[in-house]
Parts: structure tokens; C-alpha cells; sequence
């Protein structure tokens, strides 16, 4: 995976779009699954394509339009999340600019039904918080990829354990301590952290606090 491990960053912060110019930054790729940040200047579009396989954007900023040739379309904005329909063709265009995260998973992938296909939502918005609990929905599922979104209640907690594969998280509501090889890192809204294969790590929540997890699980 492309990012650099034990770092809080920004997706949205370090992918500025370049004025008349679509870019696109290839962050993982496997035969079945890729990573890639896309960042879109004012006025830029991208031609519809048709996909075979479950393709999800989330929206890291910015506001851009979702459409296909027969006239669909849907507006996202910061936060927000789609899974594109499939065989048909999509495209995507901005009016101000966006950075958006797009994530594709083979066909083998197993899906959670409760994405949609062709429907607007926001991944914080799929989970609750409940007192003195965490709450975990994996949203997929395969032998080579896991993406999870999780809850924690305030004052709960992961103990610190090492994962089988590199792993990229998207702080989605609140804040978070991130417990990483010795030393701790607040991660709040809007940012992101990567943990190396078999880094130890923990997190802690103070306060309520949502987040992502993509777990690769294939060298």
C-alpha cells in the first residue's frame, strides 16, 4: 500500500487538484481489489464506463455528481459514499472540485446487503453507538480484503494486537487515540492512519468515535 505507516494525515490535504486536470493516485492494487484517490478540479468530468464489479467512492471533499448515460444521477458531497450500478455506464463530474477514495473489490467479493447500489449514504451513518459497546459491520468480506466500519462508545477500546496485513483507516465521526509501535496519535474526522503488516497497535475512545478499516490481506 502506498501510504507511509505510523502518520496521521489527509487524503483531502494531500491530493489538491491542479486547475484543469483530473488525477488519479493508485494506492493498492491486486488481481481483485484497488485503492485510488481521485482529486477533480472545477469543471473537470470523467466519461461513463461501465464496471463488472462492485466499485464504492467515498467523498473526502468537495461536491461532485454521479450520472449515467440514461439520465441518473446523484449528488455527493464531503462524507458521503456510493456504490456505482454495475453494467451500466457512469461517469462522474464537478462543478467546484472534489477528492474522493475509490475503492474496487473483485466479483467474488461478498457484499453486505445493506449497501445499495445506486444510493447515496454515509458510512457513519450505517453504524449506531451504543453505551459501553463496539459495534463492528463488516461491509466486505473476502479472502484478500476486509472493509469494516466500527462504533466505540466512549471510554472503550481495542487492546493492542497486530493484524495479518496492512491496513488504512478513515476516521468518520469524533476522535480517537490510535495506539502505534510505542507511541499515540489522536486521529479525528476528515483523517486517516496507516498500520504496516503485523504493527502492534490499539485504539481508544475518549469520546464517541466512528471509523473505517481496509484490511489487505494479500502480499
Amino acid at each position: 500500500m502506498n501510504e507511509q505507516s505510523g502518520r496521521v494525515f489527509s487524503i483531502a490535504e494531500e491530493n489538491p487538484p491542479i486547475d484543469g486536470c483530473t488525477i488519479s493516485t493508485q494506492v493498492y492494487q491486486t488481481e481483485d481489489t484497488g485503492i485510488m484517490y481521485f482529486s477533480m478540479s472545477a469543471g473537470t468530468n470523467i466519461s461513463a464506463e461501465t464496471y463488472e464489479y462492485p466499485k464504492l467512492c467515498k467523498m473526502e471533499s468537495g461536491n461532485m455528481e454521479v450520472f449515467t448515460n440514461d439520465d441518473k444521477s446523484w449528488q455527493l458531497s464531503e462524507g458521503d459514499s456510493i456504490l456505482l450500478p454495475q453494467s451500466v455506464p457512469v461517469g462522474m463530474r464537478t462543478t467546484d472540485g472534489c477528492i474522493y477514495t475509490e475503492f474496487d473489490f473483485g466479483g467474488k467479493s461478498n457484499m453486505n446487503q445493506v449497501l445499495k447500489s445506486g444510493e447515496v449514504f454515509k458510512l457513519k451513518d450505517l453504524l449506531p453507538y451504543q453505551d459501553g459497546k463496539i459495534i463492528n459491520m463488516d461491509l466486505v468480506d473476502d479472502p484478500n480484503v476486509k472493509f469494516v466500519i466500527m462504533s466505540f462508545a466512549a471510554g472503550t477500546g481495542l487492546a493492542e494486537h497486530a493484524a495479518p496485513g496492512e491496513a488504512l483507516i478513515f476516521a468518520l465521526d469524533g476522535q480517537g487515540i490510535i495506539g502505534y509501535e510505542g507511541k499515540e496519535y489522536t486521529i479525528k474526522t476528515g483523517e486517516n492512519f496507516k498500520f504496516a503488516k503485523n504493527g502492534r497497535h490499539y485504539v481508544k475512545a475518549d469520546g464517541n468515535f466512528k471509523m473505517a478499516l481496509l484490511l489487505t490481506l494479500k502480499d
